[in-house]
């Protein structure tokens, strides 16, 4: 018991961790910050819904401590284990609500608050980025020049660092637009500036450092410019209400979910290898946690924020179109194929399902059917959405 209060404990620290709850405990609803750590030792004594997964917000933590890049026996903990055979679907305890973007269990407030998608570069000196441990979303796709960019998507999910922030791209703005989100960048191309943000501004809550939006960012010291661009889930908030932009989700569609399978049905292994120019991506399924551990270039990934190891518990591998676009401030760039339907395979609960990824329009929610024409559900969790060019060998086994 004592070991597993202590685990839990640590998915309460800083960042909104999630806290992945035996299935014989309930979450009740969760009041003020300082009495979080008493509603986790009420957690582990009281009855929960089968598959649900809980996230709390709270301050930061001094601990676990972890190395940006831990061997194998170093990583930090992935949450406790599922102990029921049945997954069925249950009542939400009191107080409670499931996130529109990735289904968790959490307070309404933070349920159903505006997303905010921010951009994140991915070049060597830009590593360990800060924030991916309590992204609802993540997207990694290409950029010019075969390097890549994330966006991370925040919604019930808190942290008290974010970075380091970068440029808008087109590709990147269509999919902010999905949730009609706070979109979070410093600049960006020609064509994002002058023609896709404007197009699309009824769709999107821009912010921009560089015009207009710098009450959300600051820099630091303690990494070389323009890598060393900050924020965090606090000051966007801060800034969007400030410029006007509303604190909750707009009511668009939303993608199905799930609670967990029983264990008994899960497999024992599954590692996936999504190669990008800066690195290759890897996961690796661990069944008792129904998650995936987050490998950059082979070691595992942990988030700097709040020293917490990145998982997945669900892994969306879409292949677009990638060409060269027309030039803008001296640089190439990029078009990619985000609006239309292509192959994609989804990765959840140690299996592979193939199927397609479709967006009809710049607006619209990326859906994932299976090769019957089935949408497919998430289990209820972080997303990564990893986008690669038509032909990319992804390996899983």
């Amino acid at each position: 018991m004592k070991q597993r209060l202590s685990r839990v404990t640590e998915r309460v620290s800083a960042g909104a961790e999630r806290v992945w709850r035996g299935h014989k405990k309930q979450v009740v609803a969760v009041g003020a910050i300082a009495a979080a750590l008493v509603i986790v030792a009420a957690v582990l004594l009281v009855s929960a819904s089968p598959g649900q997964v809980a996230r709390a917000s709270a301050s930061p933590s001094a601990s676990p401590t972890a190395s940006a890049t831990p061997t194998a026996s170093e990583t930090v903990a992935l949450p406790s284990p599922s102990e029921s055979e049945s997954a069925g679907p249950t009542d939400l305890p009191n107080g409670m609500a499931y996130s529109d973007l990735d289904g968790v269990l959490t307070q309404p407030d933070l349920a159903h608050r505006l997303p905010m998608a921010v951009m994140i570069g991915d070049n060597a000196p830009a590593r360990p980025q800060l924030g991916f441990s309590s992204a609802s979303i993540v997207y990694q796709a290409y950029e010019e020049y075969s390097e890549d960019r994330y966006m991370m998507v925040f919604q019930e999910g808190t942290s008290t660092d974010i970075g380091g922030i970068r440029s808008a791209r087109p590709y990147f703005v269509r999919w902010a637009a999905e949730y009609k989100a706070l979109y979070g960048h410093d600049g960006g191309d020609a064509v994002s500036l002058e023609s896709v943000i404007p197009t699309m501004s009824g769709n999107i809550y821009n912010l921009d450092a560089a015009r207009g939006g710098s009450c959300a960012y600051h820099r630091t010291t303690t990494r070389v410019a323009p890598h060393n661009e900050m924020t965090n889930t606090a000051d966007l908030i801060s800034c969007a209400a400030r410029v006007g932009y509303p604190a909750k989700y707009q009511g668009l569609p939303t993608r199905p979910f799930v609670d967990d399978s029983p264990p008994s049905l899960r497999p024992q292994s599954q590692s996936i290898s999504v190669p990008y120019h800066t690195g290759t991506i890897g996961y690796t399924y661990d069944p008792v946690s129904d998650s995936y551990l987050r490998l950059v270039g082979g070691k595992p990934q942990v988030d700097p924020a709040n020293k917490q190891q990145v998982f997945a518990r669900n892994i969306v591998v879409m292949f677009q179109a990638v060409a060269a676009d027309s030039p803008s401030y001296g640089m190439q760039r990029i078009s990619l194929t985000n609006v239309g339907s292509g192959k994609a395979i989804v990765f959840k609960e140690g299996k592979a399902i193939t199927g397609t990824w479709t967006k009809t329009s710049d607006t619209a929610l990326t859906r994932l059917y299976d090769d019957a024409g089935t949408e497919i559900p998430f289990v209820r969790g972080e997303i990564f959405m990893q986008s690669v060019p038509i032909g990319t060998a992804v390996t899983y086994k």
